[in-house]
């Protein structure tokens, strides 16, 4: 199977909550192809999740999991430190009250 590249999954991604009028924007663009993407989720109340994809080793899936979460201010230096040693990184930032980033909808995990 192929994988695609960051910007094409960005893009798709960012289109995905578009359509459900989920607002986020990219806060750092990373390698075009092989970036590894970070999203924040920004609940807009003073509180956020940094989410990263995982390879799970016993089924052979990528999986989004949890990076950091807690106060926005601690999330934000979690991927500040991300961001220090690994210049290709993507990190998106998604804004929803409810706290919905669709990452758990079939074909975000690619």
């Amino acid at each position: 199977m192929t994988r695609l590249t960051a910007d094409v999954w960005v893009s798709a991604y960012l289109t995905r909550l578009r359509l459900q009028d989920i607002p986020a924007f990219v806060v750092k663009k990373g390698d075009l192809t092989a970036g590894a993407v970070l999203v924040k989720l920004n609940t807009l109340d003073g509180q956020a999740t940094a989410y990263q994809r995982s390879f799970d080793l016993m089924s052979g899936e990528r999986t989004w999991v949890v990076l950091s979460e807690g106060e926005e201010r601690s999330v934000d230096e979690a991927l500040a430190r991300q961001r220090s040693f690994d210049p290709d990184l993507w990190v998106i930032e998604v804004e929803d009250r409810a706290g919905r980033h669709l990452l758990d909808e079939p074909g975000l995990a690619d």
